[in-house]
């Protein structure tokens, strides 16, 4: 390259990166001005969670409740806190894919249904680091439920979708629930 070229390529970098300098703008913020310019796209993932409920090695503890709690069937009240193993498989030794960690509480009078404020933190793969918010309604009556992603980090950043949950199994101390999640996002290096 000619050394008009290397002059030539010099001035633009500065054209193109002087303004963001200058501003004493940070990473986050130019990302959070130039994001529009990444193209979206829709990931599936499938994993399983893993809720114990009981026994030594728990993961979901009752944190509070109300004075109608005990009485009714729908445990109306009942506030959680969890922090559950994430697999790829329904077996609760099948591969580690992360974490579900979070809120949810016994919300409804009538029937047994969650309010959910959940965190999925991927911890394995290329979606290590990575998270994704979860909040809506649980209705656990249903065969098949929906729940909405309200946003995300990592590679999820400002993620939003949907996800598809059943229960897979559930034996009184261990519930095992199937998730297929829907994940609109940037795609990778958008960010």
């Amino acid at each position: 390259m000619t050394k008009i070229g290397i002059v030539i390529l010099g001035f633009c970098s500065l054209a193109i990166f002087l303004p963001w300098v200058c501003s004493g703008l940070t990473k986050e913020e130019i990302w959070s001005e130039t994001y529009c310019q990444g193209k979206e796209k829709v990931t599936k993932l499938h994993f399983y969670l893993q809720d114990l409920i009981r026994g030594p090695n728990k993961t979901v503890y009752t944190v509070a409740k109300s004075e109608l709690t005990d009485s009714l069937p729908s445990q109306f009240g009942r506030l959680l806190v969890l922090d559950n193993l994430i697999t790829a498989g329904p077996e609760p030794d099948s591969k580690k894919v992360g974490r579900m960690q979070g809120i949810v509480g016994l919300s409804n009078l009538h029937e047994l249904s969650l309010a959910m404020l959940l965190n999925v933190v991927f911890t394995e793969g290329k979606y290590d680091g990575s998270t994704l918010s979860i909040l809506g309604r649980n209705p656990l009556t249903e065969k098949v439920r929906e729940v909405s992603i309200v946003g995300g980090t990592g590679v999820f950043r400002m993620a939003r979708g949907y996800v598809i949950t059943s229960t897979h199994s559930f034996d009184g101390s261990l519930g095992v629930y199937e998730y297929t999640v829907f994940v609109s996002h940037l795609e990778d290096g958008a960010s």
